[in-house]
C-alpha cells in the first residue's frame, strides 16, 4: 500500500518554524538551498538593470528573492527578481498576493526542470506577462511573453547578444554587462 504525500497549502507554508527558503508548486513543498556565487552575481547585475530603468521612469516596484509570491493556497513562489507595475500595486502586502507583470528565473542545474518547464506552465496560467529565463552556463537568456494566454517567445540571446523586454519597453539587456565578456 502507497503512503499518501502530503499536500502542502499556504497555510502549511507560513506554519513552519525554521530559516530554510521554500516553494509550495501544485501542493509539493520544496527546500530551496542557498544560490552559489555566480547565481548571485547575475542576479545583481539584472537586478540593477530593471530597477535603474524602472525607478527612472517611476514605472512601479522591482524586488530581489527571496520574496514570497502567492499564486494561490497551493501555489507560493520566490522568483530570483520580480516586477509589479503601478497599475498592479494593490498585490503588494507583506507578501505578493496575485500575479506580477514579470518575473525572473536564474537556472541552476538543481532547479532546471522546475524553472523551465513546472515554473513556466504556472507562470503562463497564473497570466504573468513576461518570463526571463536566464541560463548561467550558457550564458543565454530567453524572454516568453503572454499572448492569448500562452506564452511565445520574443526575444533570445546567447554569448554577446541582447534580449528585448515587451512588459517594460525600451528595456534592453546585454549579455556583456550580466555574464561579462
Amino acid at each position: 500500500m502507497r503512503v499518501k504525500e502530503k499536500v502542502w497549502t499556504y497555510r502549511d507554508y507560513l506554519e513552519l518554524n525554521d530559516d530554510k527558503r521554500y516553494e509550495v508548486i501544485n501542493g509539493r513543498l520544496y527546500e530551496m538551498p542557498a544560490p552559489i556565487l555566480e547565481h548571485q552575481k547575475i542576479l545583481m547585475m539584472i537586478g540593477v538593470k530593471f530597477y535603474h530603468f524602472v525607478n527612472r521612469g517611476s514605472l512601479g516596484l522591482i524586488l530581489p528573492s527571496p520574496v514570497d509570491v502567492i499564486l494561490s493556497d497551493f501555489i507560493v513562489v520566490q522568483p530570483d527578481l520580480v516586477f509589479i507595475s503601478k497599475e498592479n500595486k494593490d498585490i503588494v502586502k507583506d507578501r505578493i498576493y496575485g500575479s506580477p507583470d514579470l518575473v525572473v528565473e536564474i537556472v541552476s542545474p538543481t532547479s532546471y526542470y522546475r524553472d523551465r518547464y513546472e515554473k513556466f506552465r504556472i507562470y503562463e496560467k497564473a497570466g504573468i506577462k513576461e518570463y526571463w529565463i536566464v541560463y548561467p552556463g550558457e550564458k543565454a537568456m530567453e524572454v516568453w511573453v503572454l499572448k492569448e494566454g500562452k506564452y511565445e517567445l520574443y526575444s533570445i540571446a546567447g554569448g554577446k547578444g541582447k534580449v528585448r523586454n515587451k512588459v517594460l519597453k525600451g528595456l534592453e539587456v546585454d549579455l556583456k554587462e550580466i555574464f561579462g565578456a
